[in-house]
């Protein structure tokens, strides 16, 4: 193994040196020695450049080159240090300071007196053409910037300024370079910058956070304009006007990040200038206190007073009324051309409704229909006086496109985002930009997921997903992981369920893939999925879609689409993530529709009003991620499960999914929490009406996982289906007639829907029957039942004999057999015939009592018998 690193506490040089150095040696690993400084962790974070090993994961033993860069002190590289001594391992230097007394020596030493390392390396690359990556160049930039002080430290050669001049060719990004250095302060500095933030003085004028201070620094001839932008950093305030006494003059720097403040305007009555952003003026024969008292009526005259809600809202405000239907809705959307409408009750607002919202419950049949249960009624709302970037932050995050303002619960105006945009466009220069990639293109919007594929992941699905990604390129196709294994990925648990879905040809994707990894490829040509079978794993491809429903609780009809309408038909937000696995976006994660957010506040949320009509399966499905996870159901997504039951959407609903969805809470989740949720909801009811969650059901609910606990510490190599027996618990307190019902309205497969009738028969049967002392008799009476029954029939009963005839049955009985067979039966001199059956049960029969423990024991047992039969 070839490992390459550089010092303790690694600045941009040593990571610079680093990634270069990885072009020379393409099979060795990174791996940093220990920490690495702020700025360094803060650039990998953002950018995730390359594949770094944590040195823990090393097996030092393996080690047969160390490549050092950046330094050739040994206590400086950590762990590494141990492997100078064995004089197998190959060591290679790389660096720019000149050689101490007790440096590391290596085989290959390449030490020039140059700036920074990280010019070694860019003069090596450039020589033997190994042409660095925009990114690749943007990084040494780094490296040599830092390591030189923007190449103004007297170590700077021209061999640094002729690598800078390369790099610029190769694509570095300047303003990534400008972002992560930050020029460090003189002794001298921090003073004067101490004195500025102890003689700070806040105002606050129409909302704008301006701080003024001052200092005397005699004989100070730094840069001023420095100190006002690191005190800008400290103090996180809007504006800063700095007043500096430096030799019988006065220096005043402004500094402003928001609209409301130019400052060039303030420096301008005192005979200076600048831009609205950065201004300063130089003043004689006057006093700190003078200054400071003319800037403060300025600053107060030149504020313009920060937009708020009433500024911009567009009033009166089309409304409908609670209880007028879709169809009027519709009506009243055409004819206004408005795409949202505010909902009121008694002139209060109650909630918004949507066009795509009215469409799609027109199209389910719901013209009839009140408004208010399809209206959105967990819907922000701001006051007239809500500062105009607080309603920005809002509607961005909580991905809503029409904002109302209310007074006294009342309606006075509403902010569309055209509204908002027209205002902001005068802010665009200010508000945060986002930088430009390294390669001159817009960046993908979102955050990096890639170390963390790479660190909770097996090796081998995160080759594979690797791999999907370079196939999906090839193919000119995007491929994506999502659903559960991202949703579980954030939370921090493991989930192995690869599902990945691909823009394009889902089926092509998974033939070539399933090709390279020489595994079975299974088609499903009519819904555009696969399934890749390797001797390990089970990917399951699909392609891209959205979906419509014919009729509510109708399974739904797909169309190939994209990624986005494909997340958009999944049933709650924390479904909707996504990771692009395609090697330049490797890790990307998408979120469309607040995901992060509800898994960060526990919610469990759907995508849109319509959800539970399209599928009122979602309404269980909500109960068993709650219970699953401990997360909450939001109140609106509550509001729509409750609507969907007062429509009766569940009467439509397919028995099967229900059946399945019942199933998969047993197994997921706590069966007594999970029903006791439902009923709470009303759902138990959509099932059968006489369906109750009562004492006497959460106690044989309770005796369920009891009993199923005591089985499973056994320990045996026998799986019960645990979902079936809580179904039968749950069905325990109906009637016969009911309970055959349910079933009829759950359609399980045949078999499975005869086991359950048999089983809640033949438990009651038999319990009748119990309890019974005689082993030999308890053998007899359940050595035909099946194990769910006899499990099914522990949990039924409160009586503790037959509970421990049960016991004994499972635990001792059942596994009792006699030695001697037909067979030894002859060798007796037993003539075959119906006589075997008679002696092997009576053989048995004496086991079971416990009088038969050897096979002795039972050899003399089989000659009594014989003798009887001479």
């Amino acid at each position: 193994m070839e490992i390459i690193t550089s010092h303790l506490n690694a600045d941009f040089d040593a990571f610079a040196s680093m990634i270069a150095a990885k072009r020379l040696y393409p099979e060795a690993q990174l791996v940093f020695p220990g920490s690495q400084e702020k700025k360094v962790r803060d650039f990998i974070s953002a950018f995730n450049p390359v594949d770094i090993k944590r040195i823990k994961d090393v097996d030092l033993s393996n080690v047969t080159k160390l490549v050092i860069v950046d330094t050739k002190i040994p206590n400086r590289i950590g762990l590494f240090e141990k492997l100078l001594s064995n004089k197998k391992i190959k060591v290679h230097i790389y660096d720019h300071h000149p050689f101490s007394k007790g440096d590391i020596r290596g085989e290959v030493e390449k030490i020039e007196r140059v700036g920074a390392t990280a010019t070694i390396f860019t003069e090596i690359l450039k020589s033997r053409r190994l042409h660095p990556t925009p990114m690749e160049a943007t990084i040494l930039a780094l490296g040599i910037y830092e390591e030189t002080g923007c190449l103004l430290f007297p170590s700077t050669t021209e061999r640094d300024l002729s690598a800078v001049s390369y790099l610029l060719r190769r694509g570095t990004n300047l303003n990534i370079v400008s972002s992560f250095l930050k020029m460090e302060l003189s002794m001298e500095e921090l003073d004067i910058l101490n004195e500025l933030i102890r003689s700070s003085k806040e105002m606050v004028v129409d909302g704008v956070r301006i701080k003024i201070a001052k200092a005397s620094c005699e004989g100070y001839v730094g840069d001023a304009a420095h100190l006002a932008h690191r005190m800008m950093e400290i103090e996180d305030i809007d504006a800063v006007i700095v007043m500096l006494d430096m030799e019988g003059k006065i220096l005043i720097v402004g500094r402003s990040k928001v609209p409301e403040l130019d400052v060039s305007k303030v420096m301008l009555e005192f005979g200076g200038g600048g831009h609205p952003t950065a201004a300063s003026a130089t003043i004689k024969e006057a006093s700190l206190e003078v200054v400071e008292e003319r800037l403060t009526g300025l600053i107060n005259n030149n504020v313009k007073p920060s937009k708020v809600a009433s500024d911009i809202m567009t009033r009166p405000v089309v409304n409908i009324k609670w209880e007028s239907s879709i169809r009027d809705a519709e009506a009243m959307m055409t004819r206004y051309g408005v795409n949202v409408l505010p909902v009121v009750k008694e002139e209060k607002f109650v909630g918004l409704i949507s066009r795509e919202v009215v469409e799609k419950a027109l199209y389910h049949g719901f013209s009839k229909s009140k408004a208010i249960e399809f209206s959105t009624t967990d819907a922000i709302t701001v006051n007239k006086y809500t500062p105009i970037r607080e309603i920005e932050t809002m509607m961005i995050e909580r991905n809503q496109r029409f904002m109302p303002v209310v007074e006294d619960r009342k309606i006075i105006g509403a902010i569309t985002r055209t509204d908002l945009l027209r205002t902001l466009y005068e802010e665009f220069l200010r508000r945060r930009k986002i930088e430009e990639t390294v390669t001159k293109e817009k960046p993908p919007l979102g955050r990096s997921l890639s170390s963390w594929l790479k660190e909770r992941f097996p090796s081998e699905i995160y080759s594979l997903l690797k791999l999907s990604g370079e196939v999906a390129e090839e193919l000119g196709f995007n491929a994506y992981l999502i659903g559960g294994s991202v949703r579980d990925l954030l939370r921090g648990e493991e989930n192995l369920d690869i599902d990945i879905v691909v823009e394009g040809d889902g089926i092509s994707f998974a033939k070539v893939f399933g090709k390279k990894l020489n595994a079975k490829v299974r088609t499903h040509h009519r819904f555009g999925t696969a399934q890749v079978v390797t001797d390990k794993l089970k990917l399951d491809v699909a392609t891209a879609r959205t979906e419509y429903y014919e009729s509510p609780g109708a399974l739904p009809k797909v169309e190939t689409s994209s990624i986005k309408k494909d997340l958009y038909r999944r049933d709650f937000t924390i479904n909707t993530l996504a990771v692009k696995l395609n090697p330049r976006d490797f890790g990307l994660l998408l979120d469309f529709f607040g995901g992060q957010r509800d898994l960060r506040e526990k919610s469990i949320r759907v995508l849109h009003n319509i959800s539970f009509v399209e599928d009122p399966t979602r309404a269980f499905r909500a109960v068993r991620f709650s219970e699953r996870f401990g997360f909450k159901i939001s109140k609106h997504t509550e509001n729509l499960i409750k609507s969907a039951i007062e429509m009766n959407l569940f009467d439509r609903l397919s028995g099967s999914r229900l059946y399945e969805e019942l199933l998969l809470s047993f197994n997921e989740t706590e069966p007594v929490k999970t029903l006791k949720k439902l009923s709470d909801y009303g759902l138990l009811k959509v099932i059968h009406p006489n369906l109750v969650f009562n004492d006497e059901l959460e106690e044989i609910l309770k005796s369920m996982h009891d009993t199923l606990s005591w089985f499973n510490l056994l320990f045996l190599e026998e799986k019960t289906d645990s979902g079936i027996l809580y179904l039968m618990a749950l069905l325990s307190g109906l009637k016969d007639e009911d309970v055959k019902a349910v079933l009829e309205r759950l359609s399980p497969p045949p078999r499975m829907r005869e086991m359950i009738i048999t089983s809640m028969t033949q438990a009651r049967a038999m319990l009748g029957k119990l309890p019974v002392n005689d082993p030999v008799e308890i053998y007899n009476m359940l050595s035909s039942i099946k194990l769910e029954t006899l499990l099914f029939m522990m949990a039924l009963t409160e009586d503790s004999q037959k509970k421990k005839a049960i016991s004994r049955y499972l635990t001792e009985l059942r596994k009792i057999r006699t030695i001697m067979k037909g067979d030894d039966l002859k060798r007796a001199g037993i003539k075959p015939g119906p006589v075997y059956s008679k002696i092997l049960k009576e053989l048995l029969e004496e086991k079971l009592k416990g009088r038969l423990k050897f096979r002795e024991d039972e050899e003399r047992f089989v000659m009594s018998k014989a003798k009887q039969q001479q």
